[in-house]
């Protein structure tokens, strides 16, 4: 099994803003404010988190099962 990556690199769909954050291991981030125009994200439909939807990398708990994290 390959190492767990815990940082991603969130970029916001409505100003194109990147910052790498630290992804937590154990839960789904749904909401994420843009530190430069504010956006509100939320995941994308089908996604469980904003990591999966606008992050470079996939949450940890998708990469530890490759599936999606959250009960639905």
């Amino acid at each position: 099994m390959s190492e767990l990556a815990l940082q991603s690199t969130l970029t916001c769909p409505e100003c194109g803003h990147a910052k790498e954050e630290t992804m937590p291991t154990d839960a789904c981030q749904w909401l994420y404010e843009c530190e430069s125009c504010k956006a509100l994200l939320r995941p994308k439909a089908g996604d469980c988190c904003v990591f999966c939807s606008y992050g470079t990398r996939k949450c940890p708990p998708v990469q530890v099962s490759r599936q999606g994290c959250c009960s639905r």
